[in-house]
């Protein structure tokens, strides 16, 4: 069994609005293992891509630990960031918006691998030109500019940039929600077949629940900030208990016209089947509130490497 790279613990980002504090990231635990992808789900707003930023220091936490490779990363120094954005990376969601439109796709790539340093002159042309091979990038297209590219083009631009240092980890946020469908397939093809030559470790951030069945090993359902259930793909989808993966599960498109799918519609956050006890403070979110219900939700697990967030196990079934 492989050990985790990525190791979170009660990871917290909140952001001051005039509103009040908003609680994007709220109290969230997970790892994950080298070389296999986790999947993070849920719906626009939920935190999914807070989450990912924070990990690779995009946003600086509010609270919690963030371990890599098992060190400590939760604070460090501009020397030591540097280091860190040569083994982790991301991958954007909007193809066209991430890249600078006054660089061509040969100065795009090579751009990360001239600020390294690690290259003489001379060899610097010849490594940009393996990762434009390595992502399926045509030799005639490297003077091209973002704009005379496709979005697949574009993508591939994006996530060669994101490998020309050889990272160990990737946030994914949402890399194939701007493009076609057969592009999608063949952009997480190519993901999938990276990962299986170099050992890379991927965090899919997604709303795409077909999506992340197909590219993720583990899955974390993301709403209003937490976790409320992880679970191997398969386990995920063949046993989900909360309610919420539930309602997500229902809202996949079904091709089969002759039978309709029973959608689930969550009313508010309250998602508790029975009323709770009078001024319980998790009523807003505990979908297993009891009569004798105080204590705080959080994961608990309910059956090997299957965690729900609840405040009784016994209370799920």
């Amino acid at each position: 069994m492989s050990a985790p790279l990525i190791e979170v613990k009660h990871l917290k980002k909140y952001f001051d609005t005039p509103k009040g504090t908003l609680h994007a990231v709220d109290d969230v635990t997970f790892s994950i293992d080298t070389g296999k992808t986790m999947g993070i789900v849920g719906e626009s707003g939920c935190g999914k891509s807070t989450l990912g930023r924070t990990l690779i220091h995009l946003h600086e936490s509010t609270e919690g630990q963030i371990f890599f490779d098992g060190e400590n990363i939760t604070r460090v120094n501009k020397k030591k960031m540097h280091k860190l954005r040569e083994k982790m990376q991301v991958i954007f969601q909007d193809p066209f918006s991430s890249l600078n439109p006054r660089m061509t796709v040969e100065e795009t790539i090579r751009e990360p691998l001239e600020l390294s340093r690690r290259f003489k002159r001379g060899a610097l042309q010849e490594e940009t030109e393996r990762i434009m091979d390595m992502v399926g990038i045509d030799e005639r297209l490297r003077h091209s500019y973002p704009h005379e590219l496709d979005g697949g083009r574009r993508q591939r631009v994006g996530i060669g940039r994101a490998l020309a240092l050889n990272p160990k980890f990737i946030v994914c946020d949402e890399p194939v929600s701007a493009l076609d469908v057969s592009i999608q397939a063949q952009v997480l093809n190519l993901l999938q077949d990276l990962q299986q030559e170099y050992g890379i470790t991927y965090m899919f951030v997604t709303h795409d629940l077909s999506v992340v069945k197909h590219i993720s090993d583990d899955i974390c359902v993301m709403y209003l900030g937490q976790l409320v259930e992880t679970a191997s793909s398969r386990e995920l989808f063949a046993n989900p208990m909360h309610p919420y993966t539930k309602a997500l599960l229902t809202a996949i498109p079904s091709i089969d016209i002759h039978h309709k799918k029973e959608r689930i519609i969550l009313k508010g956050e309250i998602v508790s089947p029975v009323e709770p006890k009078p001024g319980c403070r998790f009523a807003a979110r505990c979908p297993y509130t009891c009569d004798i219900c105080y204590k705080p939700q959080e994961l608990r697990e309910v059956s090997p490497s299957h965690y729900v967030s609840c405040c009784r196990v016994d209370e799920i079934n």
